[in-house]
C-alpha cells in the first residue's frame, strides 16, 4: 500500500435526486446521505479507463453518494460538502483481478460488466451493459479547461460489504481537467440498476461534470468504521 494509478482518463457528472430515494438505495450500509438543498441528495457517475495502473489495465464504471460520514453531524446547505464522503454503491469493472482485488483489499462493490469506453472523440461516451442487458449509455461533453496540473483533496470512499462498513483515503493529481455546468446526457436502459437510477429521477439535467485526461491516483489501507 498505497496502490497506484499512474496514467488514467475519468469523466464524471454530478446529479440532484431526491434524498428519501437515495437514503433507500444506500440503507443497507448504515450510512446517511448528505443533504445540501432541502430534500435533495448527489449522485454521481463516473467512466475510468485505466492505462497504468497496480491492478493493470481496465474500464471501470462508478456509481456513488455524498455521504454524512459517521460521528460527523449534518451541517446548513452547502455546509454538507465540505464534511461529505463519498460512498460507492456500484462498481463495475470489465477485468477479474482488479474485481478480485477490489473486493478484497478494499470492500469495494466490483461486479464484472461490459464497459464500452469511446474517448477519442471530443465527446466522451460510456456504453454500460450487464448480463447481457443495457444499464446505461452516458454521454459527458467536456467543458472549460482547468489551468495548470491540480492536486485534488478527494472525498474519503466508503463502501460495505458483508456487513462492514469501510473507509477507504485516497489522493488525486490530474492534467488536462475540464468542468461545465451541466454536459452530460444519460439513456437509461432495462437493467435492474437502471431502474434504480430512474427511482433516484435520472435522467435529468447534471449540476456539472468534469473529464481530466491524465490522472495519478493512490488508494490507501482501508480501515472500518
Amino acid at each position: 500500500m498505497p496502490v497506484r494509478v499512474r496514467d488514467a482518463t475519468i469523466c464524471s457528472a454530478l446529479f440532484p435526486v431526491r434524498a428519501d430515494a437515495a437514503r433507500a438505495v444506500i440503507a443497507y450500509s448504515g450510512l446517511d446521505v448528505a443533504e445540501p438543498l432541502p430534500g435533495k441528495a448527489l449522485c454521481t457517475l463516473l467512466f475510468v479507463e485505466y492505462r497504468d495502473s497496480d491492478l493493470d489495465a481496465y474500464h471501470e464504471f462508478g456509481m456513488g453518494f455524498l455521504i454524512r460520514p459517521p460521528g460527523v453531524p449534518g451541517a446548513a446547505g452547502l455546509g454538507e460538502l465540505r464534511r461529505s464522503g463519498l460512498f460507492v454503491h456500484w462498481l463495475p469493472v470489465d477485468q477479474p483481478f482488479t474485481l478480485e482485488a477490489g473486493r478484497t483489499i478494499w470492500g469495494f462493490p466490483k461486479e464484472l460488466a461490459d464497459i464500452d469506453l469511446r474517448l477519442s472523440s471530443p465527446y466522451k461516451r460510456c456504453i454500460l451493459r450487464k448480463d447481457g442487458r443495457l444499464v446505461l449509455d452516458l454521454l459527458v461533453k467536456p467543458g472549460v479547461p482547468l489551468p495548470g496540473a491540480a492536486a485534488m483533496a478527494p472525498l474519503d470512499a466508503f463502501t460495505h460489504r458483508d456487513g462492514v462498513t469501510r473507509r477507504t483515503p485516497w489522493s488525486v493529481h490530474a492534467r488536462g481537467a475540464r468542468m461545465r455546468p451541466g454536459g452530460a446526457l444519460i439513456r437509461l436502459g432495462n437493467h435492474p440498476i437502471a431502474k434504480e437510477l430512474s427511482e433516484l429521477g435520472l435522467p435529468k439535467r447534471a449540476l456539472f461534470s468534469t473529464t481530466m485526461s491524465h490522472v495519478e491516483m493512490a488508494f490507501g489501507e482501508a480501515e472500518p468504521v
